[in-house]
């Protein structure tokens, strides 16, 4: 199958994702310094939100230009990757309006777990259905930054019971371990481009 209406499609419901969260920003109650630092909270968690987003669409781009080609598993895997990703808008806002209390972040950190257990679950998908010498499990190898963040985020459930800063924290820190897209693709895709010369 080809797998350019599953980006385009995966690109569409991603971009809906990041104009959902700009929507729920609150604007501050106040025309002042203070009342804007009141809301500071809810803008931190939506430019969070944003770039983890912004991550996973982009670890997605890269993934699908060393895939070559789709079928059924790799739909429904993909479908349950951005149905994760969806829930990232409504946890933001959740955990925002309630001032970060502990139950929204315990559920926003269980979404961000879902999201790299579902990305995690498409990698694996896309491997079984290429084979074990396809592009991607050569380039993924043993993955040790996927399989360190499902641990990560589900510390990161049980920590915001105790405090929440302590879990957004983790949040910040996993959103600099994958900001950059994997090197070891871009790496790949570097070398073809020097064969094609």
């Amino acid at each position: 199958m080809n797998k350019s209406r599953l980006e385009s499609f995966s690109d569409g419901v991603i971009s809906v994702s990041l104009t959902l969260m700009l929507y729920q920003i609150q604007l501050p109650a106040e025309f002042t310094w203070s009342g804007l630092w009141k809301e500071a909270h809810n803008f931190f968690g939506y430019v969070l939100s944003f770039i983890y987003v912004g991550i996973y669409w982009n670890n997605h781009h890269h993934l699908f230009l060393v895939v070559r080609g789709i079928n059924g598993r790799i739909m429904w895997a993909n479908l349950n990757l951005l149905f994760w990703l969806t829930m990232i808008p409504i946890t933001t806002t959740w955990a925002g309006r309630s001032g970060l209390l502990a139950l929204p972040t315990a559920l926003y950190a269980a979404v961000l777990f879902m999201c790299a257990l579902s990305y995690w679950g498409l990698e694996r998908v896309i491997i079984a259905s290429e084979g074990r010498d396809s592009v991607l499990a050569r380039t993924l190898g043993k993955d040790l930054k996927g399989k360190l963040s499902l641990p990560v985020y589900a510390l990161a459930i049980g920590v915001s019971f105790y405090s929440t800063m302590a879990a957004f924290f983790i949040f910040t820190a996993m959103a600099v371990l994958w900001f950059r897209p994997d090197p070891r693709i871009e790496k790949y895709l570097a070398q073809q481009n020097e064969q094609q010369r």
